[in-house]
């Protein structure tokens, strides 16, 4: 069985995309525009969509989210889900590397709170 995580810009990213489409949308209306005609309305229809969208995700919990991750769950052959595996074994990472992922897969809630401790106790093992 998969789970889905959907996943959303930060607020300092959206913020900045927020005023990015701002500039995008002003330049729109007041140049863009009166110069090339259809093309300039298209401009500014793209730049308000962007803008929009990033100020969702600045300013409001929901957001949009920018992509999407698959975890599949593998079955053993008596029908009992195994444990996920989200990370490599090791990949030639430094563990100091390893750690900093498991956190940030934990901070993200792509896992959760006990899954996070047990890959830590795992790399944490290898020392």
């Amino acid at each position: 069985m998969s789970k889905k995580i959907r996943v959303k810009p930060g607020k300092t990213q959206s913020m900045v995309g927020f005023c990015a489409g701002l500039v995008f949308c002003f330049l729109g209306l007041f140049v863009v525009m009166p110069m090339m005609g259809a093309f300039g309305i298209f401009w500014t229809a793209v730049a308000v969509i962007i803008t929009v969208a990033h100020g969702m995700n600045a300013f409001s919990e929901k957001g949009i989210s920018s992509h999407e991750i698959i975890v599949d769950d593998e079955e053993d052959e008596v029908g009992k889900t195994k444990e996920r595996r989200l990370m490599p074994e090791t990949d030639g990472q430094s563990i100091e590397k390893r750690l900093k992922k498991a956190e940030e897969l934990y901070q993200t809630g792509v896992i959760t709170r006990e899954e996070y401790e047990r890959k830590r106790e795992e790399i944490l093992e290898e020392l």
